[in-house]
Parts: C-alpha cells; sequence; structure tokens
C-alpha cells in the first residue's frame, strides 16, 4: 500500500473524526427513534447498539460507515476485497469493545483491523 494519498491507510485524525461523525449520528438516532436521553442514565446503552448495528451493516456491505464516506475512507481485505460480512461482524464486535480500537501496529492498522483482516485506507 502507498504510504501516502490514495490507497493508503487511513490516519488517526481522519479515523476518530468518522467515529465522533457516526457516534453523534448513532445518539440522534437513539434519541429520535428509541427513547434514548443523553444524561438520564437509562439506557445508555442504545447508542452502542445502533453503532454496531451501523457499523455490521454498512461495513459488511457498502464498505464504510457514513463517517468514512464523508471523510473518505472504506474498509478493505488485505487482499483488497470488499470487507464482506464476516470480516465486517468481526470488526464490528471488537470495535465495540474499544480496547482492540485503541491498540494498532507500526503499519497503523488497530487489533479489530488485524483481527478481521481489514484494513481503512483513504480513498
Amino acid at each position: 500500500m502507498p504510504e501516502h494519498g490514495r490507497g493508503s491507510v487511513a490516519r488517526l485524525g481522519r479515523r476518530v473524526a468518522a467515529l465522533v461523525i457516526d457516534w453523534l449520528l448513532c445518539e440522534l438516532i437513539a434519541f429520535a427513534f428509541l427513547g434514548f436521553r443523553p444524561g438520564s442514565g437509562t439506557g445508555s446503552w442504545i447508542p452502542l447498539v445502533v453503532f454496531a448495528v451501523e457499523n455490521l451493516l454498512l461495513v459488511g456491505t457498502w464498505g464504510s460507515t457514513v463517517g468514512h464516506r464523508l471523510l473518505g475512507m472504506r474498509v478493505i481485505r488485505m487482499d483488497g476485497l470488499p470487507a464482506g460480512p464476516v470480516p465486517g461482524l468481526v470488526r464490528t464486535v471488537l470495535l465495540c469493545l474499544l480496547v482492540p480500537a485503541l491498540i494498532w501496529d507500526r503499519d497503523n492498522r488497530g487489533l479489530h483491523d488485524k483481527a478481521a483482516g481489514t484494513v481503512l485506507i483513504r480513498l
């Protein structure tokens, strides 16, 4: 993979920005449709469930979440093919656990991506 530009591994700043976009969108969906109220303490897990569903469905089929797409990124397998449902599931479960996403290797791939055999690249 190239070190910079199109096809390179997405850097931390873009990843965090996409995560914030996705999380805010999931909180908005949870608030508008599922009865989630920030700060109420009840149902605080609802945005995480929405986040998991968003990641599972969109990464597993489309190759990117809304945040990824807005910031020009896509999840692919290491062989260059689309992520697909099984790697999307592995990546989503580990991403929701948070710790694997906070640890990455020298190639800037999080443990969730390594376990799923995927990489988040720039478009």
